[in-house]
């Protein structure tokens, strides 16, 4: 089959259109299908069980990309758009497609990575679904751009992300009063956003609190701006932080140091980029889910890794567990010491720390997208606690991690979390089991 592809790929051309069926959605959000040439292609805005026409626009030696020229098959699971910016903007992916698809889709999307990936065949049940399908997001990032005449501020552009699409106040993710609060920072940012730090690019996130109360952090650029000024024209907002740098600390530039939010039962005194799940009520159904696996497990003693400001370790404290926590984010530490004084919190890399922790009955793993250091697997499967909770935001990584445990963790059970309807993302629970006596 190679060969065959090598002969007829020089015949495809980007200047023609070729007709595809789709047949499910990718990991990016992408409907995919099959060229003439037998290479598969990737579609945006396409949906199941449609036929398309199609104009090649990115082409590689085993898959392409394509943009969608028309629909002459309409899938039944297509609708119309909610929001008036999804035409072009990039924040969002299945809006298209309802939200029943979405979650059919994202079960698929787990079920082939972990398959392909990490070589597991597991039962995976259908998606928990969000209690709210639009207006969840407590924590929203836009991407700023100054251009000669005017400043525009969203998300990058579909396909295109050197564009950004302008997006205000209408935008559907985020709750209400992020919202709101975005809104008047772009009304007040002032004359080029002139009360925002200097500079061509800039990234900034809007966190809501369940109170109403609102912060701003600003990443990349130089000097303060106005900070001041602004916090004085937006009610909402208490705080501005100001990041220079990725890996930098954040710093204040103006207001409250911290800002209280009430998360299940606990008060977490948020500052700088303090991580919470960004979708309140789902990740309620998520926290639940892990309690319930740690507390059926016969221990006394657990590792909550990449714990930000312990949430976890937290709540298994107040049911008589021996906690320890380990997170790179030193003022989330802080938190937690602050919140759990009878815990154990580490600041620094969990690769690092996580040796001098161990031995423990239980290691709650929350990694970034990236997923695992190399190093934690190892250290893992030397040490052999009996149970892992992984706690996933990348299905891709945690195949990949599970087929670097598997020599001595076996999987028990998996459940998937719709934390982000309207894109392609979804979290992932996997208890696994020492395997190794």
């Amino acid at each position: 089959m190679p060969g065959v592809q090598t002969i007829l790929a020089p015949a495809m051309s980007m200047r023609d259109t070729y007709t595809i069926d789709i047949g499910g959605i990718g990991a990016g959000g992408a409907g995919v299908g099959r060229l003439p040439d037998g290479r598969v292609t990737f579609v945006q805005r396409t949906a199941p069980g449609e036929r398309v026409e199609v104009r090649l626009t990115d082409v590689r030696r085993r898959w392409t990309r394509s943009e969608l020229v028309r629909v002459l098959r309409t899938s039944p699971v297509r609708r119309p758009a909610p929001c008036p910016h999804y035409e072009r903007c990039g924040g969002c992916t299945l809006e298209h497609v309802t939200y029943a698809a979405q979650l059919d889709a994202k079960r698929q999307i787990v079920v082939e990575a972990l398959r392909r990936i990490g070589g597991v065949d597991v039962d995976v049940p259908p998606v928990m679904p969000s209690p709210r399908e639009f207006r969840y997001r407590n924590r929203v990032s836009f991407s700023l751009l100054r251009l000669n005449d005017r400043v525009v501020a969203g998300f990058h552009e579909l396909d295109r992300p050197d564009r950004i699409v302008d997006v205000g106040a209408s935008c559907l993710l985020p709750e209400e009063n992020v919202a709101v609060a975005w809104g008047e920072i772009r009304r007040h940012w002032g004359r080029n956003a002139a009360r925002l730090p200097a500079g061509r690019r800039l990234r900034l996130t809007v966190r809501g609190t369940a109170g109403g109360a609102a912060t701003l952090l600003v990443e990349g650029g130089r000097g303060p701006g106005e900070p001041e000024a602004l916090l004085e024209r937006v009610p909402s907002l208490v705080g501005i932080w100001h990041r220079r740098r990725p890996g930098d600390e954040p710093t204040l530039l103006a207001g409250r140091a911290s800002v209280m939010e009430r998360w299940q039962e606990e008060d977490v005194a948020l500052s700088g980029a303090a991580f919470l799940q960004v979708n309140r009520s789902a990740a309620t159904l998520l926290e639940d889910h892990v309690a319930a696996a740690a507390q059926a497990v016969d221990g006394a003693s657990l590792v909550d890794a990449y714990c930000g400001v312990g949430l976890h370790a937290r709540r298994l404290a107040r049911a008589g567990w021996r906690v320890m926590g380990i997170d790179t984010d030193h003022e989330a530490v802080a938190e937690a010491r602050r919140a759990c004084p009878d815990g154990t919190f580490l600041a620094g890399r969990v690769e690092d720390r996580l040796k001098e922790t161990l031995p423990v009955d239980l290691v709650i793993l929350n990694p970034p997208r990236t997923g695992l250091d190399r190093a934690v697997p190892d250290v893992l499967l030397a040490e052999r606690p009996a149970r892992l909770v992984y706690v996933s935001c990348d299905p891709a990584t945690l195949a990949r991690d599970l087929a670097r445990l598997s020599p001595g963790y076996r999987v028990l059970g998996l459940h998937c979390f719709d934390l982000f309807p309207q894109t392609s993302h979804v979290e992932t629970v996997v208890e696994l089991e020492c395997a190794i006596t």
